[in-house]
């Protein structure tokens, strides 16, 4: 049996594209058919384009394809390959001359993990929508590959994130799903609020971001945290919802990521949610489609540090599990 992931919801396909040298690279999530479109932003720190125009009261309504990338403000030139690669193939929203396809993205930052002069480009992005399939690839993949977590202390206290997957099929046949890069500077915690990555010490035992503020920090502690997070996601479904509803269920999704990272939403931390609706069913009541989407974010974000790998001497929650 396939594992859950947002794939499961009908229109949507994921790609990766990896730059294992540069511990960067790009994660496609595409609806080449189009599907409506809602986003939240809640995290002090954002970089993302094309979100002004999901605004329910704006002109168009449906995407072509969502972008979460590494490169810092850089990965956002990553967008142009999605589009170049839906354009080819003549998907898009019809505006008489042609079809301009439309492609919302968001990043996170990973330049001080890798290499700092290299990031995902317009080249990277069309790899990963050549790639695009079902099966998603979970861990220290895609936009996931320079992720960390509980830098709250630099990346002396950093622990691997990665990309996470998750879905749910509701009893009338509807599917929620949610594709996740996290990249915090809380911890990641698990349903029973136990640390399952984060913030640690130099002999790589768990600490905790909420101890270490508590205990207070140094201004430099701080200043090497700055602008270094972000937990970008895309929760998917296949019901008919228009834009209103869509960026509901985006602020919606948005509480599976506070119950899984602590602290969620910091002025470090940029953290977007894009929601998409393909439209295959009818839609059961928003708030249980708002629930449900909290409920597979967060199970998506534990699973995507789960499945991270060491990598620049940072170590993966799989280390600690093991020693």
């Amino acid at each position: 049996m396939n594992t859950p992931s947002i794939t499961q919801v009908q229109g949507v396909l994921v790609g990766h594209a990896t730059n294992e040298e540069a511990l960067t690279g790009v994660t496609v999530v595409l609806t080449p058919e189009g599907a409506v479109a809602g986003v939240d932003v809640r995290g002090g720190a954002p970089s993302t384009r094309e979100t002004d125009l999901l605004d329910p009261v704006n002109l168009v309504q449906q995407v072509h394809a969502v972008v979460l990338t590494g490169g810092s403000a850089f990965g956002l030139a990553a967008a142009t390959g999605v589009v170049s690669w839906l354009y080819e193939r003549g998907y898009g929203f019809d505006v008489g001359l042609t079809k301009v396809p439309i492609v919302p993205a968001a990043v996170i930052f990973d330049l001080g993990i890798g290499r700092a002069d290299i990031w995902p480009d317009a080249t990277m992005g069309y790899a990963a929508c050549v790639a695009a399939e079902t099966t998603v690839a979970e861990g220290s993949v895609g936009a996931g590959t320079g992720a960390t977590v509980g830098k709250v202390g630099g990346m002396g206290t950093a622990m691997r994130g990665g990309v996470g997957t998750w879905s749910e099929t509701l009893a009338n046949g509807v599917t929620v799903g949610a594709l996740v890069v996290v990249n915090a500077f809380g911890d990641v915690v698990d349903d029973q609020g136990r640390i399952v990555a984060g913030a640690r010490t130099s002999d790589r035992t768990l600490i905790g971001t909420g101890t270490l503020l508590r205990g207070g920090l140094s201004r430099q502690s701080f200043a090497d945290s700055v602008g270094q997070n972000t937990t970008i996601a895309v929760v998917a479904t296949d019901a008919r919802l228009d834009k209103a509803a869509a960026t509901r269920l985006a602020m919606m999704a948005q509480d599976g990521l506070a119950r899984a990272i602590r602290p969620a939403h910091s002025p470090f931390d940029g953290d977007t949610v894009f929601a998409l609706a393909t439209g295959v069913h009818e839609a059961p009541p928003l708030v249980t489609l708002g629930a449900v989407a909290a409920d597979v974010l967060a199970t998506a974000i534990v699973r995507a540090v789960q499945a991270a790998t060491t990598a620049a001497g940072v170590p993966a929650a799989r280390d600690l599990a093991g020693s």
